[in-house]
């Protein structure tokens, strides 16, 4: 256990900050922070967070703690209830809760709250988020059209950029050369 995973145990007397379960706890650092830390990161059982991660899976019935959740003193586990109230569109709740304006902005982040139907989401190989900034590694050969090599199967690609019109494209420099990857041959990396 970690440091900072005994601190949140303490912090939340060892229940999901969001449920309040106390079945298969796991920390989730509130993207896009990457830092395992108090102000980063909260305690949350493992099916809740699988839905946040695959929001084509997420049951509302087990965000019920939401109502609660967002009066929470700890902004990360505010964060995750407003961008989860975002997704499920209950904006009674929604409307109720405030946050500063830093915080809204971390809130905002991932784009949950925005209201496209048709928004384009990049997934990578094993159906995780893409966002800009993120770091991917090739997950198999690709030969590269229009220069004279081939991008190898572990090359890490850094910084990447989502193509905004279309889900299955990133952009991002592999051996120096500015090159545009399909997503379904990324994997995302810590």
């Amino acid at each position: 256990m970690t440091i900072t995973e005994k601190k949140l145990h303490e912090r939340s007397g060892s229940i999901c900050e969001i449920s309040g379960s106390t079945d298969n706890l796991v920390v989730y650092t509130v993207a896009p922070k990457t830092t395992e830390s108090l102000e980063n990161s909260i305690l949350i059982s493992k099916n809740l967070l699988d839905q946040i991660n695959n929001p084509e899976t997420t049951n509302a019935n087990d965000w019920r703690g939401l109502s609660e959740s967002m009066w929470s003193e700890h902004l990360p586990v505010q964060i995750v209830s407003w961008r989860m109230l975002a997704r499920l569109k209950n904006h009674d709740l929604l409307d109720m809760m405030y946050l500063d304006e830093e915080a809204l902005e971390w809130a905002k982040a991932t784009g949950e709250a925005d209201d496209d139907e048709g928004k384009i989401i990049h997934k990578d190989c094993n159906g995780n988020i893409l966002q800009d900034g993120d770091s991917v590694v090739l997950i198999k050969d690709l030969d590269v059209k229009g220069a004279n090599f081939t991008a190898k199967r572990g090359a890490p690609v850094h910084n990447i950029k989502l193509v905004w019109d279309n889900a299955e494209q990133i952009e991002g420099r592999v051996e120096g050369q500015h090159i545009v990857i399909l997503t379904q041959y990324v994997k995302k990396t810590k």
